[in-house]
């Protein structure tokens, strides 16, 4: 089985690293030696029964190195052990996916001799996580050397040393080889394909394979919006009756999209064994702290904190704050128009080519003021998310996700709806949308993928000559890849790619039918974002670990609010057309209530649609019942036998 990267003897350790586990330079060596032992040590002792070995790094300029960096590695028998503690699926002899168990493991297709293979890097990576994450205190009451760092009986070591910094950072290895190959299938060649999924998947994991797997999906169902949408704006877009025929085909567009999108993720968790995958209970967030109490769930002693301080900190601080952020948008969306019509002002004066480039100056400034603004609001968010002191790690992350959301699209899209239902100027939002789309997409660009890749060439440089000049002539490969991957920056996960994706979805469901163009522009946008964020996990980021998914979680139900917002907009955008007000003369009401009767039923459609619309493909639906029904007659066949 090839793990990571082969590493003789002479090269440090004898295994093969899987993990590096950094520590702060000045922490004890008592509590060095103790978690060592603890990570080394036997299951039954509290044990996580894993390899590990120290990294020596030579004294550099005069300086001594961090020397406190370690490797954790595995036999092989304790990864499929571990396999079965983590609850992967592998598929059966008879090609349904079950839960691996150790006993049966030769039951299970790919599994050959001793198992080497079997299992593959991202998931051996994942279950060293796993064992080292579960590392729990026993009788200790502090961590030795640390008499003020408590510990509780029963709660994670790992989470608590991360938490006073004791623990740097702990993150899995590349393997040289593996992404070679992968780099090559994914990016460095330039074609018409889809991507390597499987690959990606078996490379980084589930979570970000269905990331990569909705970007593609997005971009290909784009193509006809794309197609539909260049005729309207070369010709006669102005038109009614197209212009109602393209907002209802956005509508069932957007629909369809993501009613598809569930059925295609549900085919891939199948086929990676996720989409059965019970989730583990959940530890408390590292940073969460309180009063030491019982829990009465497990039984345990660990921090308690009051669900009343909890909400308090929420309702009085973290609403009122983001209240006065979304202010302080609108704010800056009052200056825009000032700006705007100072331009406009002075075009209509002396009308020539300067004053015409001029009039896009606003919303450029704008676009980039938006950008400044999520910018800094995200790490706002952060910081009070971190604060409110959420027990789990999905309330933090749900808190954090709505927060972002609610702020990103008042940010980015108030100014649309203004200029749209306020001051009713088409013209106007055709423009700001177009200016708003397209710098935000070079921004996106710059900051994503040229900067990080620019000054990631800048640290490689420096890590190559600082080991040159320590090492000379002599080769050691794993401590040139630890050290360079040590300084590389963390990848943080999923979410800035699915915001960016929720907002492109916006902007193109949401106003598309004033500017055809921006399906466009988003297809061109995604096709250079799936080689940017291939190289990004490649090259500039570490290696972040596995994590189990069976869909894309939270951002479902972001997307499928966006689209039903889309009907009221797009419904109200052709109740502002001349083309419909020059049908009802007289009577304004009768006009606004047909069109509230238009988007109801459009809305009907569209729920009857996603009903209709099965979110797990009928195959796979049968192969689910079928293991359930096996388990169900395992489990009556052993109390039978017990009997």
């Amino acid at each position: 089985m090839q793990l990571g990267l082969s590493v003789s003897d002479s090269d440090v350790s004898s295994f093969t690293p899987l993990v590096v586990l950094e520590l702060a330079d000045d922490t004890k060596a008592e509590a060095i030696t103790w978690l060592l032992n603890r990570i080394r040590g036997k299951q039954q002792n509290g044990g996580a029964e894993l390899l590990v070995d120290q990294l020596l790094f030579p004294a550099q300029d005069g300086q001594k190195s961090n020397q406190n960096v370690f490797v954790v590695g595995s036999t092989l028998q304790r990864l499929l052990k571990g396999a079965e503690d983590v609850g992967l699926f592998k598929e059966f002899q008879d090609g349904t996916m079950r839960g691996f168990t150790y006993a049966n493991r030769e039951s299970f297709k790919d599994f050959y001799g001793d198992g080497e293979g079997f299992l593959s890097d991202a998931e051996c990576q994942y279950i060293i996580k796993h064992e080292l994450d579960t590392l729990r205190a026993k009788n200790e009451e502090h961590v030795p050397g640390y008499p003020k760092v408590k510990l509780y009986p029963g709660k994670s070591v790992v989470r608590r040393l991360q938490s006073k910094g004791v623990l740097v950072q702990y993150f899995p290895l590349h393997n040289k080889e593996d992404l070679k190959r992968l780099s090559f299938s994914w990016y460095k060649k330039i074609k018409l394909s889809f991507q390597p999924l499987d690959d990606i998947r078996h490379y980084f994991g589930e979570g970000l394979a269905l990331y990569f797997g909705f970007l593609e999906y997005f971009t290909f169902a784009l193509v006809p919006m794309a197609f539909i949408g260049i005729p309207y704006y070369l010709f006669d877009w102005e038109d009614y009756d197209k212009y109602v025929l393209f907002a209802v085909f956005n509508l069932v567009w957007s629909t369809v999209f993501l009613e598809v999108w569930k059925r295609c993720s549900a085919t891939l968790a199948y086929g990676w064994g996720t989409l059965s995958h019970k989730k583990a209970f959940e530890e408390p967030r590292a940073g969460f702290h309180g009063a030491l109490g019982f829990n009465p769930i497990t039984g345990r002693e660990e921090p308690v904190y009051p669900s009343s301080k909890y909400h308090l900190r929420i309702y009085l601080v973290s609403v009122p704050f983001v209240l006065l952020c979304l202010y302080l948008s609108f704010y800056v969306m009052m200056v825009y128009f000032d700006m705007e019509n100072w331009a406009i002002s002075i075009y209509n004066e002396n009308p020539n080519l300067a004053t015409g480039i001029l009039l896009f100056v606003p919303s450029i400034i704008y676009a980039v003021v938006i950008e400044i603004m999520n910018l800094l609001y995200r790490y706002a968010a952060e910081f009070l998310t971190n604060w409110e002191n959420h027990r789990l790690e999905s309330s933090f992350q749900n808190h954090l996700v709505l927060k972002v959301l609610v702020f990103n699209f008042v940010n980015c899209f108030a100014s649309l709806f203004y200029i749209a239902f306020v001051m009713q100027d088409m013209v106007l939002l055709r423009q700001s949308l177009a200016t708003l789309l397209i710098t935000s997409q070079i921004l996106n660009q710059v900051m994503e993928a040229f900067l990080p890749y620019w000054l990631q060439r800048r640290r490689n440089k420096k890590v190559h000559k600082r080991m040159r000049r320590m090492m000379g002539d002599k080769e050691l490969p794993l401590l040139e890849q630890v050290q360079l991957e040590t300084e590389m920056n963390t990848y943080l996960g999923t979410f800035d790619d699915y915001l960016e994706q929720f907002l492109l979805f916006g902007y193109v469901s949401l106003f598309s039918c004033v500017y055809p163009l921006a399906a466009v522009l988003v297809v061109l946008n995604n096709i250079t974002e799936v080689y940017s964020d291939a190289f990004k996990m490649c090259h500039v980021f570490k290696r972040p670990f596995s994590e189990p998914a069976a869909n894309i979680g939270v951002w479902q139900l972001a997307f499928e609010t966006m689209s039903i917002i889309s009907v009221v907009t797009n419904c109200a955008l052709i109740g502002l057309s001349s083309q419909v007000k020059a049908y009802f003369p007289e009577s304004e009401t009768q006009m606004i209530l047909i069109v509230v009767a238009i988007e109801h039923v459009l809305l009907a459609f569209k729920f009857i649609l996603a009903f209709v619309i099965p979110d797990v493909p009928k195959h796979i639906q049968v192969k689910l019942a079928k293991l359930e029904f096996d388990s169900l007659e395992a489990l009556k066949k052993r109390q039978y036998e017990n009997v």
